[in-house]
């Protein structure tokens, strides 16, 4: 059979595909007279996930007919009838012996996607179009985008690139693992950034991290990947306190804060030695992301142990050291305290002195004594344990108030006690 040299692609195809269903009913011995109670009826638009299977209904109710599918995107027959043409062998078909055909397409890939007719052999031919969509979920493509992890100096610019395919095609974001802000070209930041490429400028320290990038494109599941910038630069330190006093025979602990990336080797020195870890001298770093804390512990001072500590940072970019001077200082002792109490008694007198002579009372004032060391847990129990033991107690005849003041010195208690007589001085 030759066909029309003037007909289009598309017009060559359905004349061939007709010529062929109306062979394969003549061959049949199949009548092909309209019925005008049959008729076509269009089968459902088909959504498919890529690579699953998929089954394309085609209802029609004439069962005398044949019924044929056809990719009018690659202009190609698939079946005719229960008859599969295609050589794709992912493509069959299938009849419930009523009025539905099924064109089946396994493993579904993206070039299936398209327009399909089932065609039915009337005369006229009726047909009808459906739409084959085949959706993708996202995939990163490793190759076309940045390593998982960089390496930048601190205040130069880095482009992070993230691409991805997959239908429809996918949307790609990006945040930080940690939850920071993103810094975009220093003027504002942002929680999400949108697109392919992230570009940040005059990268500093505190933009180290992990970043994520996600591609999305509505259908499940999202991917993303993680990218780890690292920013490098030379060790700097701070001291918090560069000058340190403590007694003789104490415990102190000295402490230097460092930043620097690569990581930085850390140590003590004093009077040109390296300290390590001894009985003597305890260290510690504590280390999070690019910051450093370190602690140096001196056990029991001693003369030899005052003077000036050296805390040194160093990585493959520099080397920077702090100094803090440890000096010696007394022991602290507590400044010394004066106490008064009044004798009940005493309030007593004052409040008759005017009217009425006062009453002799065989009551003595009562003395109190606080000691000005904190280290003395109790007071004296008696007068003779105080010092003032040889002091003659008052007549029986006076009564009044007493002031006793006691200072402490390391070797010397001076206590001064004045005894005033409210009552008249009786001569013999």
């Amino acid at each position: 059979m030759k066909l029309p040299k003037a007909l289009k692609p598309k017009q060559k195809l359905r004349f061939l595909v007709s010529y062929l269903v109306m062979s394969a009913t003549y061959l049949n011995g199949w009548r092909n007279i309209i019925n005008p109670f049959d008729f076509f009826c269009s089968h459902k638009p088909t959504v498919a996930l890529c690579p699953r299977n998929i089954g394309t209904p085609c209802i029609v109710q004439a069962v005398s007919y044949l019924v044929a599918w056809i990719h009018i995107d690659r202009q190609m027959i698939l079946t005719i009838h229960r008859h599969v043409i295609s050589r794709v062998p992912r493509f069959s078909v299938s009849h419930d012996n009523a009025k539905t055909w099924l064109l089946h397409v396994s493993s579904v890939q993206q070039e299936d996607r398209g327009y399909y007719m089932c065609q039915v052999n009337t005369n006229p031919m009726i047909s009808q179009v459906g739409y084959l969509q085949v959706v993708v979920p996202p995939n990163i493509l490793d190759t076309e985008s940045t390593q998982s992890t960089v390496a930048v100096r601190e205040n130069q610019n880095i482009s992070l690139t993230c691409k991805a395919d997959g239908f429809p095609t996918p949307k790609i974001m990006w945040r930080r693992e940690d939850g920071q802000a993103i810094s975009v070209e220093r003027r504002k930041k942002v929680n999400v950034y949108d697109g392919e490429q992230l570009n940040l400028t005059r990268i500093s320290r505190t933009e180290m991290g992990a970043y994520l990038c996600i591609a999305t494109n509505g259908v499940p599941p999202s991917v993303s990947k993680r990218i780890i910038v690292d920013v490098e630069f030379s060790p700097m330190i701070w001291v918090p306190n560069q000058l340190v006093g403590a007694p003789a025979g104490t415990d102190v602990t000295i402490d230097c804060h460092t930043e620097a990336y690569p990581r930085a080797i850390s140590y003590w020195v004093y009077d040109n030695v390296m300290l390590l870890p001894t009985k003597k001298y305890g260290t510690d770093t504590a280390e999070n992301s690019y910051r450093a804390h370190m602690k140096l512990t001196v056990r029991n001072l001693q003369p030899g142990d005052f003077g000036n500590y050296r805390c040194i940072s160093k990585n493959s970019l520099g080397e920077t050291e702090g100094s803090i001077r440890l000096y010696e200082i007394p022991m602290p002792s507590t400044p010394p305290r004066a106490t008064e109490m009044k004798s009940s008694s005493n309030k007593e007198s004052v409040g008759k002195r005017n009217s009425t002579r006062p009453v002799v009372q065989d009551e003595r004032p009562k003395v109190v004594m606080v000691s000005s060391s904190d280290k003395r847990d109790s007071q004296p129990d008696s007068a003779a344990e105080s010092g003032l033991g040889l002091l003659p107690p008052p007549g029986p005849q006076g009564s009044g108030c007493v002031c006793i003041s006691r200072w402490a010195a390391p070797q010397l208690a001076v206590v001064t006690l004045h005894f005033i007589l409210s009552g008249p001085i009786i001569h013999n």
